[in-house]
């Protein structure tokens, strides 16, 4: 059975889990002679014997896969990969290879020992595949103090893997006969190491058409707790916007001295700039309760964010009030006509006349509004516990809770957190995406689009769940609308377990829900409630992992959602004081109600 968009996998850890995983692993790799296992570990740059970049004029020049097709030079410097650009995605930075088109640029993968050094919680690799199909193998990680770990790493292929779980897609594929219109894709994939460790070297798989383009460690976010956070769920149009200045509210779970915004450009073919930044504490509406705060980026006003990249602002002492709503504003100086973009904010926003209004905290220049939260992604404060993230959809996102009173179901729940002192005060970040499934991508991964569903869970767990800042826990309630449009049970309970297991590999706290009653709506007929029946069985009978047996399906507890929402008198239906009217999405009371059923002390790893 084939899971995610487009009938692929998303890339990453696949069903190997717990002590099997180290067997599994250490089983396939090749065994080395006294030679291999003695040479001095070097850059990867001294790898490099594949060349897949080529000039459009000179296609001749580069044989990426071995039928003589090659990347682009010229669709690179579109989308902002220019050569030896650096470039942050899921939290790592990458460098693009500063090589010449026609010139080796990445390494076929073949038991190279590659020197790297850095601490953090994962590997990230740029690659891609060249088979045709997923490329995967094992690999070795070597640390400072003489230990080592393996680990598994799956390349998608740069031709047919699914857009979804892409950094960047190309336009075009050249080729010795001419470019063909066709999506050529480059993909990061994370794998973990071992957290508190200094990473001396890593010893890539041996696997036949798996290229590395680049390899580093990506540090640990300790010292910061997440905030607030918004997925992207589509690539939007927009405005278009020149020149213009927007001003987003958000609203934070966790409090801090110290504050960095979070930009990313996925889903994008083109780079933006954030040509400057601020922060503010929101007195009332796009009023400022002070002199908004400059933001700065590597010591620069602004970024520039290549296709499928992101930036991170520079530590800032600022106060950041827990449970209050900032204003963030950020100067757009081109011309942005898409975006990528959270689609349900449930939340009012600005965008200003002309100009750069950052540091203006008056209302004035911002004469329109927005609901939607483009371009930014996340708000991290200093210091903290760390962070509860909840991957989710619509009831997840707020679809139907009262506009501008931040009453989404985790929401209800970080205001739990601040008024007890039993378990840690955990930031709480929703990254719930309204129409969203498990399985199969709504949005389809690339390109300007009016579907805002998101790419789905397995697609995105990697960016909107294992990137988070300093996640600890993660609560999944997802699987209503796959059931809704006509997965079967046995499918989706594939796709939680997949979920369950790529999270625990990266040693956090993973929780389940049962999915809501939703009878009474159109497209949740009898059979619907029998499969989403069968799904909560699992979930209560076999989805925990019995810690002194290992059996179950890998999560670590779950939540009973269908038991605090449903109607005793009819437990197909939400309970009435529960039900928004549409008979699937609770209102504001049911989703306190969610919030109060999850048990805090579950939450502590």
């Amino acid at each position: 059975m084939r899971l995610g968009g487009r009938g692929e996998r998303a890339p990453g850890i696949r069903s190997l889990s717990g002590p099997g995983i180290i067997l599994a692993l250490c089983a396939t790799l090749t065994p080395l002679s006294s030679t291999d296992r003695t040479a001095e570990p070097l850059p990867l740059t001294r790898y490099f014997d594949n060349t897949a970049v080529s000039d459009d004029a000179l296609p001749d020049a580069a044989d990426f896969d071995g039928s003589g097709a090659s990347l682009s030079a010229q669709d690179l410097n579109s989308a902002g990969w220019t050569r030896g650009r650096a470039l942050t995605v899921q939290g790592a930075r990458l460098t693009w290879p500063q090589r010449d088109p026609g010139e080796p640029d990445n390494v076929r993968a073949a038991g190279q020992p590659v020197r790297v050094h850095g601490e953090g919680d994962a590997l990230a690799f740029l690659v891609a595949g060249t088979s045709g199909s997923e490329v995967s193998g094992a690999g070795m990680v070597s640390y400072a103090d003489g230990t080592q770990s393996p680990y598994w790493l799956t390349a998608p292929d740069w031709r047919a893997g699914p857009l979804g779980a892409k950094t960047v897609a190309l336009p075009h594929v050249n080729t010795p006969t001419g470019q063909l219109a066709e999506k050529a894709r480059l993909f990061v994939v994370t794998v973990p190491i071992t957290r508190g460790h200094e990473v001396a070297s890593v010893r890539l798989p041996y696997a036949a058409d798996l290229h590395v383009f680049a390899l580093s460690v990506r540090p640990d976010t300790a010292g910061w707790t997440g905030s607030w956070a918004a997925p992207t769920s589509t690539y939007a149009t927009v405005g278009p916007w020149t020149d213009r200045t927007l001003r987003l509210v958000v609203h934070t779970s966790a409090g801090g001295p110290r504050v960095r915004v979070r930009f990313d450009n996925t889903f994008a073919s083109a780079p933006v700039r954030i040509g400057s930044a601020t922060v503010a504490v929101q007195a009332t509406g796009a009023t400022a309760s002070d002199t908004p705060v400059p933001l700065t980026f590597r010591g620069a006003r602004g970024a520039e964010l290549p296709a499928g990249a992101q930036a991170f602002s520079d530590p800032l002492d600022f106060a950041v009030p827990a449970d209050a709503n900032l204003l963030v504003s950020f100067h757009l100086p081109g011309t942005v006509t898409a975006a990528p973009l959270h689609q349900l904010a449930q939340q009012r926003s600005y965008v200003s006349e002309p100009g750069d209004h950052t540091a203006d905290g008056s209302p004035t220049p911002y004469t329109s509004t927005l609901t939607t939260w483009p371009l930014l992604t996340g708000v991290d404060v200093g210091d903290g516990p760390g962070s509860v993230v909840v991957l989710g959809d619509s009831i997840t996102d707020g679809q139907r809770s009262t506009l501008e009173a931040n009453r989404r179901w985790p929401d209800v729940l970080a205001d739990r957190l601040r008024a007890q002192s039993a378990v840690p005060s955990y930031g709480v970040l929703n990254q719930g995406i309204s129409a969203n499934r498990v399985l199969t991508d709504r949005y389809p991964g690339d390109g300007v689009s009016t579907d805002s569903g998101g790419v789905s869970a397995l697609h995105r767990l990697d960016r909107d769940v294992l990137a988070q800042t300093s996640a600890r826990t993660a609560i999944v309630f997802q699987g209503v609308n796959d059931l809704r449009t006509g997965a079967a049970a046995e499918d989706v309970i594939a796709g939680l377990r997949e979920l369950a297991e790529r999270v625990r590999a990266r040693g956090v706290r993973v929780l389940v829900a049962t999915i809501g009653p939703c009878g009474g709506e159109a497209r949740c007929t009898s059979v619907v409630d029998g499969q989403r029946g069968a799904v909560n069985t699992w979930i209560r009978e076999e989805a925990v992992s019995d810690g002194d047996s290992g059996s179950g399906s890998g999560f670590d507890g779950f939540v009973d959602f269908d038991a605090a929402l449903r109607d005793p008198a009819q437990p197909t239906r939400l309970l009435p004081a529960y039900d928004s009217g549409d008979h699937l999405h609770p209102g504001d009371a049911g989703l306190a109600a969610l919030a109060g059923a999850v048990e805090l002390g579950a939450l502590v790893p």
